[in-house]
């Protein structure tokens, strides 16, 4: 029985999936099962997959097609997992040689539930990776996920197998803040999530991908807050304009001129002191969502690629 169970949710991503896999391969620890799961690729992902399963035992190909990605990390984790430690990953994205390693140590505390670490963003080779994210020194709260959630995504979060299948899993109705839902309920029910300050994942980023879809992404965040408020939490006026602060940095990546500004001045209005809570993320955020209304798009991407 391996220590660790990997679930990678995939559809068409014959294009990364190869990395993703040599990610796992790399790892300092050895005792690991990656459960792919396929959820109809129409391109040579499942093939990709045969061919780094038949060299590797560890690696494996299951099918759960045309229910998306949450119902692809339900149904490996519930189903198909075998360790005791769960983690998630995304089929474009790829793990620090250390992660396994660093999550072990961890999870040596038996009070600890879940864990999760620093992520570099990147576009297209990990080596590029400029930006990391911050781990909040305080202990992870659901104000703080309701904010800008320092988890990240979906391949930060690593569990216990037994506490993710006692959370009932993720929402399979959702396909934006999924992963955020899931965390403010777990959180929420008082099981303790540690950060490391520590690289774990490399995420790739795109301006087209799932996150790009801003519009979409409200209409979930409405969901998220749905979720707090059914365990007596509700978002601080801090939490609303730290968040209103990242969805104009997200428009501005999409080079979209007027969708910054309608983020900023919410973000102010809700809280000015919370937007500048990280003053020059603040400040450069509300210069450039200003400054989009004249300048090119394309130098506002390069600065907030």
């Amino acid at each position: 029985m391996p220590e660790f169970s990997i679930i990678i949710p995939c559809f068409n991503a014959e294009q990364t999936i190869a990395q993703t896999l040599e990610g796992f391969q790399a790892q300092t620890v050895s005792d690991w099962e990656a459960i792919c799961v396929d959820d109809g690729s129409t391109d040579r992902t499942r093939q990709v997959i045969r061919e780094y399963s038949q060299r590797d035992e560890r690696i494996r190909l299951v099918f759960n097609p045309s229910k998306g990605p949450s119902a692809a990390r339900n149904y490996g984790a519930r189903n198909l997992a075998r360790g005791k430690l769960l983690s998630f990953c995304d089929a474009d994205d790829i793990w620090h040689p250390a992660k396994l390693r660093s999550l072990q140590a961890a999870f040596a505390d038996q009070s600890v539930k879940g864990v999760f670490g620093q992520i570099a963003f990147f576009s297209e080779v990990p080596e590029d990776a400029a930006v990391v994210s911050k781990v909040p020194h305080s202990e992870l709260s659901v104000d703080i996920l309701l904010g800008e959630n320092p988890v990240c995504t979906a391949s930060n979060i690593n569990f216990r197998r037994s506490t993710f299948l006692a959370s009932g899993g993720f929402c399979e109705d959702m396909v934006h803040n999924e992963d955020l839902e899931w965390l403010v309920r777990v959180v929420g029910a008082g099981h303790k999530f540690r950060g490391l300050n520590q690289l774990h994942t490399y995420y790739r980023t795109s301006p087209e991908g799932l996150s790009a879809d801003l519009a979409a992404m409200e209409v979930s965040r409405r969901v998220v807050v749905q979720s707090a408020e059914a365990l007596g939490a509700r978002p601080s006026k801090k939490s609303q304009a730290i968040y209103s602060r990242y969805l104009a940095r997200r428009a501005l990546r999409m080079g979209s001129r007027l969708l910054p500004l309608r983020y900023v001045l919410s973000g102010l209005a809700a809280s000015p002191s919370g937007f500048f809570t990280s003053p020059r993320r603040g400040a450069l955020t509300l210069s450039a969502a200003v400054g989009v209304l004249i300048l090119p798009r394309f130098i506002i991407r390069t600065l907030f690629s």
